[in-house]
């Protein structure tokens, strides 16, 4: 039987979980548990944490079941930080 996969989104990332992918290891389940909760459904809850720990939480998944994209707002926001800021003397 060919399960689809879940989808799950916020304002910065949208992360992706293949369930006939997943090898049910929990890293994700033991290592983010505000996000990734088996008891709650839906059962990744995004806005728990920031995109940066949930996009490492991701990165760690030994079957590639969960995967993620960032949205266009959010890495334009990133960038944004990024950029030094010139002083001038006066």
């Amino acid at each position: 039987m060919k399960t689809e996969a879940n989808i799950f989104s916020n304002s910065e990332v949208t992360v992706t979980y293949e369930p006939n992918v997943c090898i049910h290891s929990e890293k994700c389940i033991k290592e983010l548990s505000d996000v990734f909760r088996t008891s709650i459904i839906p059962w990744i809850d995004l806005d728990a944490s920031d995109a940066e720990r949930i996009i490492k939480q991701v990165n760690r998944c030994p079957s590639g079941a969960l995967k993620y994209q960032r949205k266009l707002s959010s890495i334009k926001k990133a960038e944004v930080k990024k950029k030094p800021v010139l002083e001038t003397a006066v």
